[in-house]
């Protein structure tokens, strides 16, 4: 695992250019400054019964590709222009790789649900629907289709929900509809630019939603008039929009 050793936006830059260049140590350094972005996105695709150092290090082939892909008249943050590169890499990992390895809680989680829907056959008649086991289980839909399918030697994503059914999604097209990587991702970039944005306008947002204050309580606080909040905080809401529009 990388050291990490953060770098600031002139530095990352610098780093880029030496690194598209063939330096191995700008590339290195880019990579432990970055460390805590590449692990935010991971995280987000735990629990799909890939160990989180294939993750990672799946995440950094992306990462790697955004360096060699990036241009600073892009006219966006090198981190943010990353964001996309990385959890990209990772959805085509598990998209080509064609199966999902079982994790032992996956296989565990399966035998339990074998159990119950053989008890709710025999109770009621019907096979209990993947939003009841979710519910019985508290786990997400995702976690019951792969534990579901662990049954089989591997778990493929191409393969049907229903064999019977010629009409029936793939595993894969099941996991994008619970995908919650994307929200994460959303939520990182904010975060981002929020932290990025000038002082006063960092202050109002963070007032505004985070400490839940009226615009007047605002504009006393800053010394402004309501007027003005109102403007600033449309114009950083359209800001943050466009950002999210792009990612």
């Amino acid at each position: 695992m990388n050291e990490y050793r953060p770098i600031d936006v002139a530095q990352t830059n610098e780093l880029i250019l030496k690194s598209k260049a063939g330096d191995k140590e700008a590339t290195e350094l880019l990579v432990s400054g970055n460390f805590p972005l590449i692990k935010a996105i991971v995280k987000g695709y735990l629990g799909k019964g890939v160990d989180y150092d294939d993750l990672y290090q799946i995440g950094c082939v992306g990462f790697l590709k955004a360096i060699k892909n990036f241009d600073s008249k892009f006219d966006v943050k090198f981190s943010t222009y990353a964001v996309p590169m990385i959890s990209g890499e990772i959805k085509r990992f598990l998209r080509d790789d064609g199966s999902i390895k079982v994790s032992r809680s996956i296989k565990t989680l399966a035998i339990k649900l074998k159990a119950y829907i053989e008890k709710q056959k025999k109770t009621t008649g019907e096979s209990p629907s993947l939003d009841e086991l979710a519910k019985e289980f508290n786990v997400e839909m995702e976690d019951i289709v792969i534990a579901l399918d662990s049954c089989q030697s591997t778990i493929s994503l191409q393969a049907k929900i229903d064999e019977d059914d010629p009409n029936s999604q793939n595993v894969i097209d099941k996991l994008a509809v619970f995908d919650k990587s994307d929200e994460m991702l959303d939520k990182f970039i904010l975060k981002n630019e929020i932290l990025n944005l000038p002082e006063k306008e960092k202050k109002i947002i963070l007032l505004r939603y985070f400490r839940g204050k009226t615009q007047g309580e605002v504009a006393d606080e800053l010394g402004i008039s309501q007027v003005q909040v109102s403007r600033i905080e449309s114009k950083i809401i359209e800001h943050l929009k466009t950002k999210l529009v792009e990612k």
